[in-house]
């Protein structure tokens, strides 16, 4: 019988923690910001911000809302990061993405100080990754690891397969399985025998965002397997990369869609924010 890997649960338990160490900050007189900048009103990005909004509350982080008309020029964007990098009572800047056409994504984010970088996208976070340096992991991957590691799966020796080479979660994923000393094969769209490949895994991570794409025939029995897709099938209903049903009885730990991944990524941002103490103290790490 799979074992079902439950994000919310673990979400909690960290957000529990996070707060318990945020109300020791508070006690000391240190106080956590975040600020938010929002930029349109693109209805998936509205209910991500307004969920941050509600986990700072929860936890005890003071968030600071900025909500900019799609018609916002670039430069007024950037003068507004510029304005929170300098604000010492602002310990994290998170940009939603996606941002309008007429934005530079990479740009953006690149102007974020990398010590204020809780989404753990600049290129000097994603550096310090690759080679082991301390700075901010972007929170998906991050929640993964944390989910592997508090249900007792084992990283160490294993066979470790992602689906899917994006900046924010493949590639940062591989970069930490790594850390753990799994052994990892990134794929893509390019792979030769992909079914043949995902089958070798004893972990596999599937980020494609394909629904149900990853069928018992990718899946090696007794594998984890850990489903970061979020996608609307034909009845509208959420669902995977991963199609539950049909892999459920061959594996032995699985996550959930909704419930499994999702919940792991706002619960990791919250300990990014708290995390950003430790690296403002420590500014020569970042």
């Amino acid at each position: 019988m799979a074992k079902i890997i439950d994000g919310k649960a673990i979400s909690t338990q960290i957000k529990e923690e996070t707060k318990e160490k945020i109300s020791k900050l508070a006690e000391e007189g240190v106080e956590v910001t975040l600020a938010v900048i929002q930029v349109g009103a693109d209805p998936a990005s509205s209910v991500y911000v307004r969920n941050k909004k509600k986990a700072c509350e929860y936890v005890g982080i003071r968030s600071l809302s900025y909500e900019l008309p799609e018609e916002t020029t670039q430069d007024a964007l950037l003068e507004l990061i510029e304005e929170l990098n300098g604000r010492a009572d602002v310990n994290g800047i998170l940009v939603q993405l996606p941002l309008p056409k007429h934005m530079n994504e990479d740009m953006v984010i690149e102007n974020i100080d990398p010590k204020k970088d809780v989404d753990g996208f600049h290129p000097q976070n994603v550096g310090n990754l690759s080679i082991g340096r301390k700075g901010f992991i972007s929170c998906t991957p991050y929640g993964i690891i944390q989910l592997l590691k508090r249900s007792n799966i084992e990283i160490e020796g294993k066979e470790c397969v992602i689906v899917g080479r994006s900046n924010i979660v493949g590639k940062p994923m591989a970069m930490l399985l790594l850390r753990e000393n799994g052994t990892v094969t990134v794929t893509h769209s390019r792979t030769k025998d992909l079914k043949e490949v995902c089958r070798r895994a004893d972990i596999l991570v599937a980020a494609i965002g394909k629904p149900k794409f990853i069928t018992s025939e990718y899946v090696k029995e007794g594998a984890v397997v850990i489903d970061v897709g979020i996608n609307r099938n034909s009845d509208n209903k959420l669902c995977g990369d991963v199609d539950y049903e049909d892999v459920f009885d061959k594996v032995s730990a699985i996550t959930p869609v909704p419930g499994g991944v999702g919940p792991m990524t706002i619960a990791m941002l919250m300990n990014n924010c708290l995390e950003s103490i430790t690296i403002k103290q420590n500014k020569n790490e970042v």
